[in-house]
């Protein structure tokens, strides 16, 4: 009988969610009414002990992934509740697998494709449920929390993992290798007349044809489908100054966010955003619409889209060099037709300066500059392999996570490498998402004879999954394992001296390297102020000797097999 599940959101007043217990109970009944359109099983545990389910729905009734993959179905993913806070595509994934169980046709039109979903992400969040966590949202009436049990955003640990939750999403993306993902949020920031706005996995950083396609094919259809269906967006409003009217900027979704993480797998990701202000039902009602859109054209153009996934992983294998590293190219916006609300600004009551508000008494629309081109402005040249010494288990277990292929060192052996020397790195002052995150890093590449021993790691890059092994491997690349800490241990030189039995040693070390006498005489021309400072010019000199050298502090510890 239609209809005879409603979802908690349909039968309330349309200002509520669902809690995650009636939620999985709710799918479960569905499951076993209709064990042929779907397929509700846990694919992991959170931090807390708490189960993470995930479904499939099939119009042929096949749910296998080995053969779903050989026959080339286009998988759509759809991920929910990342934020329990921003619950809209929860209740509109309820209502959206119903009617596929329940409505025939609704069923066919999926074709071929298979759509794969997450009903609740942040299981953890959802059971920290009030009222009071989102000051500048409009409903529902109780929400989850950002954070999950271990106070982390988990749209920050898509490449670090610190958490369960994220270990097992990295484990089903990897299995199910979907074409495009929709990863349902609601955004904070300005005002303006939209419901929706999205964030689109950035052309440029996604690359080749397949950004290409994204760009030019792809999002003006999705525009153009939720203007007929009601629902006009626009990108994401990320304003470049104080409000949309000086411009808006694509939002560079790294890979610790999911769709820098999509990206990582040569898949189109959408992040979209329903604007916080508006009421919760317009806000469930967009969400469905835009899952719909981006299912919609998926199932039309799955085989291109499969076929342009195909060729940017053929075209990885044989790459020369790597763009790991993106900048926003100020100097040539395009334009957004924007229907905005007159910024402000007035006296603040609470305190002697001038606040900003939007009148929306004051609509207007008009162009507005739109910063949607990234160039690559760090270029690395492609090895043929990189080595990863056993030791760095963490760096490893995600690399299999992701289903990155790894062989493995029979025997002890030197093996002539590139090495990186790290010239500095700066961290910031306090903790971003439970580490100490690198924001610059600078290197040197240098050559070096190493010895790589039985049960180190070899990974090459002629494999389906270069591009997360590039961009995890590389230092400088925006979500490195090294810039999230992996490898901090090699900051640190072991050894130390005593300085009046090093004082004496020093005077030797620079009459018996040349080098280093050399260098010092640089560093006190340029450091006069410190020629008092002992430490200083002691350290100087145990840092730049060879006699006591250690080899291993400051040099990253991941080696490149070059072409």
């Amino acid at each position: 009988m239609l209809n005879a599940m409603q979802t908690p959101f349909e039968k309330g007043n349309q200002n509520q969610t669902t809690t995650w217990s009636d939620c999985i109970a709710w799918y479960d009944d569905l499951a076993r009414q209709y064990p042929h359109v779907l397929r509700f099983f846990v694919a992991g545990t959170s931090d807390a002990g708490v189960p993470i389910h995930a479904g499939v729905v099939s119009a042929d009734g096949v749910f296998d992934r080995a053969q779903i993959k050989a026959a080339h179905r286009p998988v759509f993913f759809n991920n929910n509740g990342i934020h329990p806070g921003e619950p809209e595509g929860v209740d509109a994934c309820m209502a959206l697998v119903r009617d596929f169980c329940q409505q025939p046709d609704r069923l066919a039109a999926l074709g071929k494709t298979v759509f794969l979903f997450v009903p609740l992400y942040n299981v953890d969040g959802a059971f920290n449920r009030a009222a009071t966590s989102r000051v500048n949202q409009d409903g529902p009436e109780a929400f989850g929390f950002r954070g999950n049990s271990r106070h982390l955003d988990l749209n920050r640990d898509f490449v670090k993992c610190d958490t369960l939750t994220a270990q097992t999403f990295n484990k089903l993306f990897t299995e199910w290798d979907p074409d495009v993902m929709v990863d349902t949020h609601t955004s904070n920031g300005a005002d303006y007349s939209y419901t929706m706005t999205l964030i689109p996995t950035q052309a440029d950083k996604l690359g080749g044809d397949l950004g290409t396609f994204l760009r030019d094919t792809m999002l003006p259809a999705m525009y153009a489908q939720m203007d007929e269906r009601g629902w006009p967006m626009c990108p994401y409003v990320n304003p470049v100054k104080d409000s949309p009217e000086d411009g808006i900027a694509d939002f560079l979704e790294t890979a610790r966010f999911s769709t820098g993480y999509a990206a990582l797998h040569d898949t189109i990701g959408f992040m979209p955003e329903t604007h916080m202000l508006k009421p919760f039902a317009d806000r469930y009602h967009s969400m469905r619409a835009l899952v719909e859109t981006a299912l919609d054209f998926t199932v039309a153009h799955g085989a291109k889209i499969v076929a342009l996934r195909r060729a940017a992983r053929a075209a990885g294998r044989t790459r020369r060099e790597w763009p790991v590293h993106w900048a926003m190219d100020e100097a040539n916006p395009s334009t957004f037709r924007f229907k905005g609300y007159a910024a402000k600004y007035k006296a603040s009551v609470l305190g002697d300066y001038e606040r900003l508000y939007y009148d929306r008494n004051e609509p207007y629309e008009r162009d507005i500059a739109y910063y949607n081109r990234f160039a690559a402005d760090v270029v690395v040249p492609a090895p043929r392999a990189y080595v990863v010494p056993q030791q760095w288990r963490e760096a490893i277990e995600r690399l299999r996570w992701n289903g990155v292929k790894l062989e493995r060192v029979d025997a002890e052996r030197t093996q002539d490498v590139s090495v990186y020397r790290i010239a500095s790195v700066s961290a910031r002052a306090h903790a971003y998402e439970g580490h100490m995150f690198h924001d610059d890093v600078q290197l040197e590449r240098v050559r070096e004879t190493v010895t790589l021993r039985a049960g180190d790691f070899i990974v090459p890059l002629d494999q389906d999954q270069a591009r997360y092994a590039v961009e995890t491997l590389e230092p400088q690349a925006h979500d490195s394992f090294f810039r999230w800490g992996f490898f901090n241990s090699v900051l640190e030189k072991k050894e130390a001296y005593s300085d009046y039995v090093f004082e004496d040693e020093a005077e030797r070390l620079l009459a018996a390297e040349p080098e280093l006498a050399a260098k010092f005489d640089a560093w006190k021309a340029a450091h006069p102020d410190l020629l008092k400072d002992q430490g200083a010019v002691l350290d100087f000199i145990f840092a730049q000797c060879e006699r006591w050298r250690e080899p291993e502090w400051r040099r990253y510890p991941v080696f490149m097999i070059d072409q």
